[in-house]
Parts: C-alpha cells; structure tokens; sequence
C-alpha cells in the first residue's frame, strides 16, 4: 500500500485480496477521494467539511449519513447501504480473523 506526501493511501490503486484497503486507516483525504471514485463526486465534499476520516467513517450510523452530512435523503441512503455499510462489515470481518 501507498503512502502520499499528505499521509493519506492511494485508496484507487491499493487492492488487497480483491478488497480495499482498511477504511481505518485512510485519512479524510482518501474517504473523500473513495467517494468521488464511486461516483459521489458532489456528496464527497460533505465528508470533507466534517471531516471524516476512515474511523469516523466506521462510527457512522445511519442516521449519521442521512442527517448529519446534510446531502439529499437519495444519495444518503445509497452511501450508507452500498458504501458504508459494506465497507464496516469488511473491517469487522477482516478485523474477526
């Protein structure tokens, strides 16, 4: 895995077994750039401004994303049901083993 100058792993080239890198590693940087990867170009900017980086990211319920990032109920749900969601149950199980 790739450190940048920022500190932050170059989330997009960083494939392990198939899966991402361990979200609570990733600075706020790479959850923003995660995002904007995955099509949330917009909504990424949010995670920015609260500054999310890959621990938050795993704290995060779903009335976190729906209410608290202050981004539209539509691409809230399908942050947190296809991205979040996922993304905390691969740490779990990652993190089980």
């Amino acid at each position: 895995m790739e450190t940048k100058a920022n500190g932050s792993m170059d989330t997009k080239s960083s494939v392990e077994n198939g899966q991402l890198p361990d979200p609570a590693h990733w600075a706020v940087a790479d959850v923003v750039n995660y995002f904007k990867a995955t099509g949330f170009e917009e909504q990424a900017n949010a995670f920015q401004d609260q500054e999310i980086d890959g621990k938050s990211l795993l704290l995060m319920t779903r009335n976190d994303v729906l209410t608290g990032l202050s981004i539209k109920l539509g691409p809230a749900l399908k942050i947190y049901e296809y991205h979040v969601k996922p993304l905390q149950t691969q740490h779990l199980k990652s993190n089980a083993s």
